[in-house]
């Protein structure tokens, strides 16, 4: 029963919920001032059903403008990761012996996107750079079949035409479909999950967000708060574009499948959920000052620089070590991998600086500069914060399912370092 709830309710039950509330997240900022309140009355007002139609019904199927966007954007980001020049580099070596190749382009495909957008809001009369917050609702109706389309092409090429032998099914249609079928899908030369994780996910953020100041000072004039929300989340993503090859390290490469799990999160749930306090923002009154505004702006950019401190620190180690094994500026344990390809290879674990605080210490400041930039939003509404509340429960799994893959990878030496350092996430709390 265990095992039926998990690997098949709790996938049907997130597969159906998550789109709802994706369109309920929208329906409410735009259309009811972001009031929950207001939200549960006009369920009691119409019921659920009718209530559902109502909302789903005008934007469910999309519309030719949002189809057509997300097309042109899909194909700019694939022609920038084919095109923009970048060195090669190599992922992990997967437990079959595979070892996926990347093109080290990501900042400068970043800044091309953003130029793009900017330019066309100043150079083309007809193009309304507030164009994602008036059309949004149809963006989440095209983005959700898209996504669902493309994690049924992504079940068929796994099962049937994998790109490495890294691919499988458990022979559970439901959870394969959920999980993914295929650890490093590629066609046509392009990783499609480093296409869908970080060159349309991650990079329909900024311009979303860009999007919602845009829509703020035609209809009310910008506010402060709403710059310096914008200003943060724009660094944290300049920020990732600089570390991706770090992020293709992380363990949404290394060990989640490409399916709706990872695949349509990143092309449904990204640019609505984590753009949401931004979202919400757009028709909120101001909150700050210009000193609050500073020291907000000071506080979440030291974070957001912390954090990728944190990162670059281990991914630079990473590279001295391999090159000469051994690591004179900092304290580590040599880990020796007991499973998979890369069996019998040394890591070092770190143990001293950030990374001697606690094992995954960067989520802290990952969350505080979250904190920071949904601080403008103030406290009049509790869904502006859901994304840090979200982002806290998922970082927390993701460092519990760290540590069990290390457990098992590493064995003894894992518990070693466990000993060095004790604390998965919060110094004597946590």
């Amino acid at each position: 029963m265990k095992h039926f709830l998990r690997y098949t309710v709790a996938p049907i039950f997130l597969m159906i919920s998550t789109p709802l509330f994706a369109f309920l997240f929208w329906f409410t900022a735009t259309k009811l001032d972001g009031s929950v309140t207001t939200l549960i009355h006009f369920f009691a007002t119409k019921g659920l059903v009718k209530g559902f139609y109502l909302i789903l019904s005008p934007v469910f199927f999309g519309s030719k403008f949002s189809w057509s966007v997300i097309g042109i954007f899909s194909l700019i980001e694939i022609m920038l990761m084919k095109i923009v020049p970048g060195k090669t580099y190599f992922g992990p070596t997967t437990s079959m012996g595979n070892r996926p190749v990347y093109k080290q382009n990501g900042l400068a495909c970043f800044l091309i996107t953003l130029a793009l957008f900017l330019a066309s809001s100043i150079y083309i009369p007809s193009f309304n750079p507030a164009l994602f917050y008036t059309h949004m609702g149809e963006f989440i109706g095209a983005l959700n079949l898209f996504s669902l389309a493309f994690c049924a092409f992504l079940y068929l090429k796994g099962r049937y035409f994998p790109s490495s032998s890294d691919n499988g099914i458990s022979k559970n249609l439901i959870f394969d479909f959920y999980w993914g079928t295929e650890l490093y899908p590629r066609i046509f030369g392009i990783d499609l999950k480093q296409w869908t994780n970080c060159r349309f996910g991650m990079m329909s953020w900024p311009l979303i967000i860009l999007s919602f100041l845009y829509y703020q000072k035609q209809s009310s004039g910008l506010q402060i708060g709403m710059i310096v929300s914008v200003a943060l989340q724009i660094l944290y993503v300049a920020k990732f574009f600089v570390w991706e090859k770090g992020y293709m390290r992380s363990i949404d490469i290394m060990h989640d499948r490409a399916g709706y799990y990872i695949c349509w999160g990143c092309l449904v749930w990204v640019p609505v959920v984590y753009t949401s306090p931004t979202l919400y923002m757009v028709n909120l009154p101001e909150t700050l000052n210009y000193i609050t505004a500073v020291l907000v702006f000071a506080i979440g950019a030291g974070a957001i620089l912390a954090n990728f401190w944190c990162d670059y620190q281990r991914m630079i180690y990473r590279e001295e070590y391999q090159k000469t094994k051994k690591l004179l500026s900092v304290g580590y344990i040599e880990a020796i991998s007991k499973e998979g390809g890369d069996c019998g290879n040394k890591y070092p674990l770190i143990t001293t600086g950030l990374w001697g605080i606690s094992r995954n210490f960067r989520y802290v400041f990952e969350l505080l500069g979250t904190f920071f930039w949904t601080l403008p939003a103030g406290f009049f509404l509790p869904l502006p914060w859901f994304y840090f509340l979200f982002l806290t429960v998922l970082l927390v799994d993701r460092a519990n399912r760290n540590d069990l893959r290390c457990q098992q990878r590493y064995k003894e030496d894992w518990v070693s370092y466990c000993k060095e350092v004790p604390y998965k996430m919060i110094p004597w709390i946590y």
